[in-house]
């Protein structure tokens, strides 16, 4: 649903339930539900286990806000996430976002665990998965997160918000916000190349099975070469990893259900990065894999289909 953001305030919440829709093996997240804009409308939220993939069901656009259920400890905690936007909002500039995390009285969330060696992690993309951004908001104590977004294009934008309230398992919320200004025809996706070059480093995509099914264990597989086609061997870790895997189904709308997040398996190597995971359901996903090489972290995206 297409909702106006000039000259309003964008908010949203979050509304967490118990469950995990997606399984992913190697270091995935957990996930919870969210809502965005000004308009009311539909947003999803579930929690996410250790090392599991995130997912959202349900998503509300009253106020932009929602209620998170987490479980860690044999306890739980209940909050809402609210993300504000400035009044005017404009295509490939710096747009600041600010996200407070609140239980359901109001009263803010002070403090967190660092995992992955963030507060927070932020997954930016847009609804076509053309744009992909992993952002780390600052925090500014009392519940409350900051961040600079660039929105290269107008249309619907997808926010994955990953946050571990103390004490507690990973909640992955969700929220939307809407670019305005005519939105750029989709492109074709009926390439799906198996090798990318990005910058100095040439990454080469192998599934370990010829045909991905739903719910199968799956190994995927990114070989890196130098310029000189040579293996690499000096790779340095990115977020305490030799790589990070963020992969969403492509959907309309995006919901918590698409989202899956893994960790490269602790024996990869630097020539060869691994992880392990499984699909929740058949069909088309992109993959966005990260990793730091010279101190620079580089992302190279590959199109999968899954039966």
């Amino acid at each position: 649903m297409k909702r106006i953001l000039v000259g309003i305030f964008a908010v949203t919440t979050l509304l967490v339930a118990p469950g995990c829709s997606s399984t992913v093996k190697s270091g995935e997240a957990q996930v919870s539900n969210s809502e965005t804009s000004s308009k009311p409308e539909k947003q999803e939220t579930k929690p996410m286990s250790d090392h599991k993939g995130h997912s959202m069901e349900q998503m509300n656009h009253d106020n932009h806000s929602m209620e998170n259920m987490n479980h860690g400890n044999n306890s739980k905690i209940s909050t809402k996430a609210t993300l504000t936007a400035p009044k005017n909002l404009a295509a490939n500039q710096p747009i600041n976002l600010v996200i407070d995390i609140q239980d359901t009285a109001g009263k803010p969330i002070n403090k967190f665990d660092v995992f992955q060696e963030k507060l927070m992690h932020l997954i930016v993309v847009s609804d076509d998965l053309e744009h992909f951004d992993h952002l780390h908001p600052d925090y500014k104590e009392n519940g409350k997160f900051e961040v600079s977004a660039n929105f290269p294009q107008p249309g619907e934008y997808t926010l994955f918000s990953d946050y571990k309230p103390a004490g507690q398992k990973e909640t992955l919320s969700l929220t939307k916000i809407t670019i305005p200004g005519s939105v750029p025809l989709p492109k074709n996706l009926s390439k799906y190349e198996k090798t990318k070059t990005v910058s100095d480093t040439k990454v080469n995509f192998k599934a370990s099975k010829e045909k991905i099914k739903s719910g199968e264990d799956v190994s995927l597989n990114f070989d890196l070469k130098d310029s000189k086609n040579q293996p690499i061997k000096d790779l340095q870790p990115y977020l305490g990893e030799r790589g990070h895997l963020v992969i969403i189904k492509s959907s309309s709308p995006l919901t918590t259900a698409d989202y899956i997040h893994a960790h490269a398996i602790k024996n990869t190597t630097d020539e060869k990065i691994q992880f392990h995971t499984k699909f929740p359901q058949s069909g088309t996903y992109k993959m966005w894999m990260q990793f730091n090489r010279n101190g620079k972290i580089r992302t190279a995206d590959f199109w999968v289909n899954v039966e």
